[in-house]
């Protein structure tokens, strides 16, 4: 079968939808688990090819892991610390949570550099400078990554930026590090919060999460425990745009409508009719959108996982919208499928101008990245005659059940 997604747009979406958990969260989750030497529950489990492919690497260091529609059961009692070598770890960013994890449990991780989506330089050096400052060892030999240590101490580390894959990789090490880590200028996304959540359920000490500074007291052992994952917020957030883009009356249920709040404050800024319950977001049919400017930055500013979906809705606003990305510099590869299909952006260094309003037309595109992919399914939703969206594996990655859910809202998509 092709690994393609075909729309006929400009068809109007009416009715629910209902929020799948939170993907940037599972992904930290489920490798935290080979810490736990008792069985783990996790409930909500978004149905996508990211936790597909953690279950697998799971299930190499052999780890029992049991599927029940959304429930995982994980039981890492008879886990055995291999060589995560094999190819599954270069396809996704979040295979280096099991360097945390491992390194932890183990004092010992050898395993492949993670993959993930070409989004530009994403290097790992506060993972590795956060794992140095608690006594490890670091080689590495080509594509391969070598963590050692005698004994993990707690130390105080300073994150040079506010990485959220840094915060939760130190996290993970300095669960049975002996002693206090502290660590400051952490990341404060959502997600952190989740995980230290289900940690702290397991037994570990961890406070703070949420804010710029965490501290983990080091444990001898995490229990088991059951945990649901939170929300997705940038799921939500992609079917709030969508429904801004071609809806009538559309509402995202499941949404904590804190974790969303730069999005539908440029929303509101945009002239998008829309109200917030306590946990959905309504959205009516909106007209004479306005441009607006976007900066991206670290929670609680404007995500940068959904610049790219929000663009495509800025191709129908009046006026020039200007979007500048901090966080990923190069991730504009979306502009040039958004272009094939009559959008006028330009691409600068790190920024982007669109030029709007355009009218779309269905073509022949290709997603590059996961989040591009939800900018092309938006732009598809929106313009005239049939699109066509090759590499529909990187929408896959992120997205549970979206071509469903957007079927049972009218969309005319397979």
């Amino acid at each position: 079968m092709e690994d393609i997604i075909r729309i006929n747009g400009n068809k109007k979406l009416n009715g629910e939808v209902v929020v799948s958990s939170c993907k940037n969260s599972v992904v930290a989750i489920l490798p935290s688990v080979v810490l736990a030497s008792e069985i783990v529950k996790l409930y909500d489990v978004p149905n996508i090819k990211d936790v597909q492919i953690l279950i697998k690497l799971l299930r190499l260091l052999n780890v029992k892991v049991t599927a029940d529609d959304d429930e995982l059961t994980i039981d890492p009692t008879n886990i055995t610390n291999i060589d995560l070598v094999d190819e599954d770890v270069m396809k996704l960013r979040a295979s280096y949570y099991f360097m945390g994890a491992l390194l932890g449990r183990f004092k010992h991780v050898r395993m492949y550099s993670p993959g993930g989506c070409n989004l530009g330089p994403r290097p790992i050096d506060l993972h590795l400078k956060g794992f140095e400052a608690l006594g490890a060892k670091i080689k590495q030999e080509g594509n391969i990554i070598e963590i050692d240590a005698e004994e993990l101490t707690g130390d105080d580390i300073y994150l040079d930026f506010a990485s959220v894959g840094a915060t939760i990789n130190i996290m993970l090490a300095a669960c049975f590090a002996r002693g206090r880590t502290t660590i400051e200028n952490a990341a404060k996304e959502p997600e952190i919060i989740d995980l230290s959540s289900m940690l702290n359920k397991m037994g570990a000490q961890i406070r703070g999460a949420g804010t710029s500074e965490i501290t983990i007291n080091g444990v001898s052992r995490l229990k088991g425990c059951i945990h649901d994952i939170i929300p997705d917020r940038i799921e939500a957030g992609t079917y709030i745009i969508a429904a801004a883009a071609c809806g009538q009356d559309v509402t995202i249920k499941n949404v904590i409508p804190q974790h969303i709040e730069a999005l539908t404050l440029k929303l509101e800024e945009m002239g998008v009719n829309f109200e917030i319950g306590s946990d959905f977001v309504r959205v009516y049919e909106s007209n004479n959108l306005k441009a607006v400017d976007i900066i991206t930055q670290p929670f609680p500013g404007f995500a940068t996982d959904l610049q790219q979906p929000l663009t495509a809705l800025l191709t129908k606003a009046k006026g020039d919208s200007h979007i500048e990305e901090t966080i990923y510099i190069e991730r504009f590869k979306h502009c040039n499928e958004l272009n094939k299909m009559g959008a006028n952006i330009e691409v600068g260094s790190g920024d982007s101008m669109v030029h709007g309003p355009t009218s779309l037309t269905g073509q022949d595109i290709f997603a590059t990245d996961l989040r591009c992919g939800a900018s092309l399914v938006i732009a598809g939703l929106i313009a005239n005659g049939e699109t066509i969206i090759h590499n529909a594996y990187h929408i896959y990655r992120g997205y549970d059940s979206i071509v469903d859910k957007l079927r049972a809202l009218g969309a005319d998509i397979k």
